[in-house]
């Protein structure tokens, strides 16, 4: 019965005009049709943020929805995942929200110099025994920078304090310009402007299981330099 609800989440997904799955080959001849375009997918001119490891795709809505002035990515390689997050996109006629499916790997494919103005990244996977496979590690920050806008903003936010910390030595090794954190974001909403409480009160199905079995929450947000 899985498999079966599976193949027919897939089948609807290439239905929803907000879903891009790119094919492998096209990634890797550099031909994906939207890159230093997404403006133009969106029919607007305001900025493009992405998440990274979207899974349901609930903060991506989440975000959508609290910024309706930005326009919003949600990247996941599981199509399963997405589509949790492309059919609320669907019933709720949502214009400034948008799935890829793609492996984060390759990244950099999909966006062209200076066309992404933030990066979420939302309880990511730590991988405890794989740093350089980490999201804030050096490989994939040398990533982020072909596309980034100079002035851009990346967003942790995550319960695992291994991850946490590890970012945190990331943002002092390489002189990025960090903003402030916190190892318990919901006691500490008031040390972040407005616009970023309102984002940071956002709460996906796992995160609400992982803050009632007591995990902290940790938020930080850091731009890298030239």
């Amino acid at each position: 019965m899985g498999r079966k609800k599976k193949l027919i989440q897939f089948e609807q997904n290439k239905t929803f005009n907000h879903v891009i799955e790119p094919k492998w080959e096209t990634v890797m001849k550099d031909e994906f049709e939207w890159q230093g375009k997404w403006n133009e997918f969106f029919g607007n001119d305001n900025p493009i943020v992405i998440e990274l490891g979207c899974g349901k795709g609930e903060y991506t809505v989440g975000l959508a929805k609290q910024y309706p002035n930005k326009n919003f990515i949600g990247i996941d390689v599981k199509g399963n995942r997405l589509w949790n997050g492309a059919k609320t996109v669907e019933e709720d006629g949502m214009k400034n929200a948008a799935f890829l499916r793609s492996r984060i790997d390759y990244i950099e494919k999909f966006f062209a110099a200076n066309e992404v103005s933030e990066i979420w990244l939302t309880f990511s996977d730590p991988h405890p025994k794989r740093p350089r496979r980490r999201l804030t590690s050096s490989k994939f920050i040398g990533q982020y920078r072909q596309f980034l806008k100079s002035d851009a903003t990346i967003h942790m936010k995550t319960d695992n304090r291994l991850l946490f910390n590890f970012t945190l030595e990331q943002i002092h090794a390489h002189d990025y310009q960090c903003g402030p954190y916190s190892f318990d974001v919901y006691q500490e909403l008031e040390k972040f402007p407005e616009d970023i409480q309102k984002a940071l009160e956002i709460k996906t199905y796992y995160e609400t299981l992982f803050s009632n079995k007591g995990f902290r929450i940790n938020y930080l947000n850091f731009q890298l330099n030239g």
